[in-house]
């Protein structure tokens, strides 16, 4: 008989499989109707607070893009689904502290969260030491909220240049997160109106309830994971 830890793994399980297809078909969807190529757009699963047994219904669908928000929390389950799936992509989308950034490009593939300079020069003598090859993302707090990270709209620019210049990093683009009271479309537009004048071409831009209106902004990559994989607790 199933153990009530059992049960709701299963449970779990179910609802990550039938949450990543529907999130599958809806992106297909919005590329379309976009007239874009769904082939453009990476789906990353974000896969914050979930243990490894949540994950794996998903890896065996073939999805091997994920996001987590810490550095630590990925620490504990991602090096041993690393050995068994070696096609895993990683993706860092939460705040981005000095102490975390050598685990931090040890670990992770893609960078979303690139805010100051302190933390890009850091990035960049840990990509100098390890010869890792990172994507990297500035992010960019479109609604200038005081309590979201992200740099001003306004410093946009001169930041990612100074990323560039002084620290020889390669920037890929660009990431927001809306305000949760605003309409999302118009802080897409701006960051998408931002990468294009800066000469990027990647916009890490669209949750569970909106990457459908940031696919139609021109988002390369989603960030979604309710939808996949249920409510977190």
């Amino acid at each position: 008989m199933a153990t009530r830890q059992e049960t709701r793994q299963d449970q779990q399980a179910g609802a990550a499989t039938s949450g990543l297809a529907d999130v599958r078909a809806r992106l297909v969807q919005a590329a379309k109707t976009a007239k874009r190529d769904p082939k453009e757009i990476e789906l990353i699963a974000v896969s914050k607070t979930f243990a490894a047994e949540a994950i794996r219904p998903v890896l065996a669908l073939g999805q091997r893009v994920f996001g987590e928000n810490r550095v630590q929390e990925a620490q504990s389950k991602w090096p041993q689904l690393r050995a068994e799936f070696t096609d895993l992509k990683l993706h860092l989308i939460g705040p981005l502290q000095s102490n975390k950034v050598r685990d931090a490009v040890a670990l992770f593939d893609v960078i979303h969260t690139l805010d100051r300079p302190k933390i890009a020069r850091m990035i960049a003598e840990e990509i100098a030491r390890t010869g890792r090859n990172l994507q990297l993302f500035v992010q960019v707090n479109t609604g200038e909220e005081p309590q979201k990270a992200g740099v001003a709209p306004q410093q946009a620019a001169a930041f990612v240049r100074q990323c560039q210049e002084e620290f020889g990093l390669s920037i890929s683009g660009l990431m927001c997160i809306p305000p949760i009271n605003e309409e999302p479309a118009l802080h897409f537009a701006l960051l998408a109106k931002l990468a294009h004048k800066l000469g990027l071409e990647q916009l890490s831009m669209g949750m569970s309830a909106d990457f459908e209106t940031a696919i139609a902004f021109g988002a390369t990559h989603v960030r979604v994971g309710s939808a996949i994989f249920g409510r977190r607790h």
